[in-house]
């Protein structure tokens, strides 16, 4: 598998091949198998990999923290919801909640753990999203995901082999 600090040039280096990809699968694809396939890589990439030691996402994104998690993750840290927000939080340009101040996201600690520990948001939790449903309408996301993770990377990578995707 690919180094965390190397995701990003690999993919850069693909770019062009990961769209084709896409637009491949978007024309020959059938949408439950493709969900199959990922679920199943990611469950075996997953199984061995320990995203403390690479944390990308939570480097290169700002942290999502919906408005319904802002008391439970501010008791959590032991402090008043005010200063939680005035320490950590901006509200998100549609107003729906609110996204931490600096990337790398304010809760990642040094050790790759996430200083909201249990209380990390559910976007987190699920990121790359490899796992979720309807992969297919969500390919061109993919492409920013497989930029920094490396999991998400190979994912796409043995993809690309199952379907006998030639390089071109």
């Amino acid at each position: 598998m690919v180094h965390p600090d190397k995701v990003g040039i690999e993919a850069e280096k693909k770019e062009d091949e990961n769209f084709k990809f896409r637009s491949f699968l978007k024309g020959h694809a059938d949408e439950e198998e493709l969900d199959k396939q990922f679920l199943r890589l990611h469950k075996e990439l997953f199984a061995d990999y320990d995203c403390s030691k690479c944390r990308n996402c939570c480097k290169m994104y700002k942290g999502s923290i919906p408005k319904e998690d802002v008391e439970k993750d501010a008791e959590y840290l032991g402090i008043t919801v005010e200063q939680f927000i005035d320490f950590f939080l901006e509200k998100e340009e549609f107003g729906i909640g609110y996204h931490t101040k600096h990337k790398p996201c304010d809760f990642l600690q040094e050790d790759g753990n996430c200083k909201l520990g249990d209380c990390k948001p559910d976007s987190c939790k699920k990121y790359p999203y490899t796992d979720q449903p309807e992969r297919l309408c969500s390919l061109l996301g993919m492409l920013d995901t497989i930029s920094i993770c490396p999991v998400a990377f190979e994912i796409f990578e043995r993809l690309k082999k199952e379907y006998g995707f030639k390089r071109r």
